[in-house]
């Protein structure tokens, strides 16, 4: 009986991880802040970092110039300005991302 519960847990939280790796995306774009947004796009990593310094929130600006807020801040801490590849979780409605796994974009 406790082989049969401890196997069935096993398979629910492979279950769970299978659902969250599906709805996870893969997108390139740079990490910049709330204040200038879109406008250092590949540029004034400077900037950013000072901006974030100074209290603004770290934010992920796509390919197509979309700003998106970051639910986790501390996920990107190493790479303000830069140019990132990220795996996020996003929510649409609230123009917002979780960010499960963030690289240096080639």
């Amino acid at each position: 009986m406790k082989r049969s519960i401890s196997l069935l847990m096993g398979l629910f939280a492979l279950a769970v991880m299978m659902v969250q790796a599906a709805d996870a995306t893969k997108s390139t774009g740079w990490i910049s802040d709330s204040m200038c947004g879109a406008k250092h796009a590949g540029s004034g990593a400077a900037c950013v970092k000072k901006c974030i310094e100074g209290g603004m929130k770290p934010v992920f600006v796509d390919g197509n110039k979309q700003v998106w807020a970051i639910d986790n801040p501390d996920s990107v801490k190493a790479f303000y300005g830069d140019h990132v590849t990220v795996t996020a979780t996003e929510d649409a409605t609230a123009k917002s991302m979780h960010i499960e796994s963030i690289v240096a974009a080639k």
